[in-house]
């Protein structure tokens, strides 16, 4: 399963890569594709890549409706398993 998820990010390692927080954990993600990010900033992440920044709003909402929908833990586990 390949999904996008809000993801936050906890530290700036280089210009390409992050450590974004995910369900608890944190993984190594690539940041390339975005520009001017800071830690606390949340990004869309799909296959271990940033794809766009989302304002913190937007990205608690999307990760409420997963909630919701009793899905966060898997498509956590899938953003894990593509991020690596």
């Amino acid at each position: 399963m390949c999904l996008a998820i809000p993801v936050r990010i906890e530290e700036l390692v280089d210009e390409e890569t992050a450590v974004a927080h995910i369900g608890g954990l944190r993984k190594t993600i690539n940041i390339a594709l975005v520009d001017g990010l800071q830690v606390g900033d949340y990004v869309i992440l799909h296959v271990g890549f940033a794809l766009e920044k989302l304002d913190e709003q937007e990205a608690q909402r999307t990760l409420a409706l997963f909630t919701e929908l009793g899905q966060l833990e898997q498509v956590q586990q899938a953003a894990l398993e593509d991020a690596s």
